[in-house]
């Protein structure tokens, strides 16, 4: 239960934070937090990373609902399962930003991004693109470390 309940907080700030990009920093040029290294900057992503499949929401739609329900009813199985916390919580974290970026897809047609690393000039992202890439580095680790069971 407590992992749901994981997910379902990563969902609620990850909205919330895109509810704060969309009402405050849309129409701003962009806000730096630490010039010319970290800005806020609103931007609308309608691909996936990188803005790849741009236009493609049937696909991206279709394609992350599956995964995200298969991510669901696997979790929930390995929550009758003692152990495992690091991989159980791997999933949480792309299940809990798959799903923030799901709503997205399905509400906007786009995603929201704000998180701007203007230092290196990497794409604007958000906290569900952190999660999930936080939640798959960590799910690599184990996996390469064979330090899950599955």
């Amino acid at each position: 239960m407590i992992y749901f309940l994981v997910t379902i907080a990563i969902v609620v700030v990850d909205q919330a934070s895109k509810y704060y990009a969309q009402t405050v920093l849309q129409g701003e040029k962009s806000i730096p937090l630490i010039q010319d290294v970290f800005h806020l900057t609103y931007a609308r992503n309608p691909g996936a990373a990188f803005s790849i499949l741009e236009g493609k929401q049937f696909l991206l739609k279709g394609v992350t609902t599956v995964i995200m329900i298969f991510l669901i009813i696997y979790l929930y199985r390995l929550t009758k399962e003692k152990g495992q916390i690091l991989f159980k919580m791997s999933l949480v974290f792309i299940l809990g930003g798959g799903i923030g970026n799901l709503i997205d897809r399905f509400r906007l047609d786009y995603v929201i991004d704000y998180f701007d690393f203007t230092l290196i000039n990497f794409a604007i992202f958000n906290i569900a693109d952190s999660f999930v890439v936080i939640g798959t580095i960590l799910l690599g680790y184990l996996l390469i470390f064979n330090k899950i069971d599955l």
